[in-house]
Parts: C-alpha cells; structure tokens; sequence
C-alpha cells in the first residue's frame, strides 16, 4: 500500500472511514475501551502489534488524561505502524471515566495511532479537531448522532488546520511545561527515580514537533529553562508586558507562543496543585 503524506489532506474523511467506528461502545472503563477501539485496528490489519499499542496509550493516560472536556477524549500512540496514521471512533452512550478535567464521563473517544517518522502529525490533526470540538453545537450533533453513517457524516466536516507562523506552535502547552518540570527533577533525582522521569520525558518528547523539542532543548542548555509563564499579561522570563493581542489570545489557551522579547516559549499561568 502506497503512503501518501497526510500533511497535505485537508478533512479529517482522509483519514477514517464508516468501517473503523464503534457506534455503541460496549467497555464500561477507559482501559476496556482502549482495547475494544484498537481490536478493530487489529482485525483490519492496520496495527501488527495491539498489545504494544495498548501499553503505549496506557502510558500515555498514565501521564496526563488525554479528555479534553466536553465528553471528548482523543487518546493517541506514536509508534512506527507501517502506515501514515490510523484513526478509529467510539461513541459511548452512557459515558466512561477518562479522568477528564471538567470531571464529566467520555461519550466520543476518537483514538490516533501515527508514524514517528511525520513530525508534527498528531499536532496538525489536533488543532483541525479542536476547532470544531470546542462548538457546544457541532459537539451536540455528535452525541445525537443516529447511527454510524450519520456520526461519519458528521466527523467527515471537520477540516484541518496548519500552523502558519512559529510565534504559535499548536501543541499542549501542559506538556511542554511538565517536560521542563522533569528535565530540571532529572538533574537533582536519584538513580532509581530517573529511569521513571526519563520514559515521561521520551514519551513527551514523541509527541512534540522535532523543531520544537530542539528549541527546547536550545533554551534548556543557555538559560536552565526554557518555559515561562505569564500572569496579568506579563512574560515571568523577561517582566515585558506581552502585545495586547498576544495576551488575549493567550487567555484561556491550551497553545504554545513565543515572547517577542526573550524568546521563551510562553504558557497561560498553570493553576497551583492542590
């Protein structure tokens, strides 16, 4: 089968079709789902290996919930499937427990399993679900979806987004900010915690554009950190007061920017662990 390069697609109908959707999820808990969604991988012969696949979600849920609110999760692996990337659906009536943030049960579980070798894949494809994910009425017509034709009707309207400038990196800005929490604990821990700390710091780095990791890694090795937050408008790195613009956008955004003066990567200030 020819790879064709999915960066160049622009509906999210490129990269699923009616047969990879469970309409009625039978698993009552997230790990049962997992592996109900990837079975319909294995049966179609897209994934060779599900049981590494189901340890690789896992983990990743292990790191941070991937429900992103609303009743919508979009767990995801990065690994070498032999195909571009795989998308399948599961709608769930009653709901399940993915631990999201607004507390609220999953009823649309969209799983994405991509080929490492495409940086940047899973942050294109998020940004063109987000934008449509986050609209109570499109959302809606999800959930009361008749069969699985419509849901796929449906689904088949999204569009996909792409960056078009590097002073916003579409990417979760929650995972930037934890990499540089454990690149700083992986210079203080012990030997026996560090085994730990480096696998979350691989699987994040996985996840995350090639260019931006190495920006990262840039700003880690000059300043000892390469993250900062901001609070009333004002870069914590640098104490300049950001663009207007900049700053609204920032308000309430999950995205990643980059201070105009110093050159860090800037996230909305991250609420106090309780």
């Amino acid at each position: 089968m020819e790879n064709k390069n999915p960066l160049k697609k622009s509906h999210f109908s490129d990269f699923l079709n009616p047969s990879r959707i469970v309409f009625d999820l039978q698993a009552k808990n997230k790990i049962d789902a997992l592996d109900e969604l990837l079975e319909v991988l294995a049966q179609q012969k897209l994934i060779s290996n599900k049981k590494l696949v189901l340890t690789r979600l896992i983990d990743r849920e292990r790191l941070e919930s991937t429900a992103i609110g609303h009743g919508v999760a979009l767990p995801h692996a990065r690994l070498d499937s032999g195909h571009d990337i795989q998308v399948v659906i599961g709608r769930s009536q009653e709901g399940i427990d993915f631990e999201a943030i607004d507390n609220q049960k999953v009823h649309l579980i969209i799983l994405v399993v991509w080929n490492p070798s495409i940086p940047g894949l899973f942050n294109h494809l998020f940004a063109g679900l987000a934008k449509f994910l986050r609209k109570e009425k499109f959302r809606q017509s999800l959930f009361e979806a008749q069969n699985k034709e419509e849901l796929y009707q449906i689904l088949s309207e999204i569009t996909l987004l792409f960056p078009q400038h590097e002073e916003k990196i579409i990417n979760r800005a929650s995972l930037l900010w934890k990499l540089q929490e454990i690149t700083i604990a992986l210079r203080k821990t012990n030997k026996e915690k560090k085994k730990d700390l480096q696998e979350q710091a691989n699987m994040i780095r996985m996840e995350l554009d090639e260019a931006l990791v190495d920006r990262f890694d840039r700003l880690m090795a000059r300043y000892g950190y390469a993250v900062a937050e901001v609070i009333d408008g004002v870069c914590q790195s640098c104490n300049i007061n950001l663009a207007t613009s900049m700053s609204s956008a920032l308000d309430g955004s999950n995205d990643i920017f980059v201070c105009e003066n110093c050159g860090k990567f800037l996230v909305s200030k991250i609420p106090e662990k309780k």
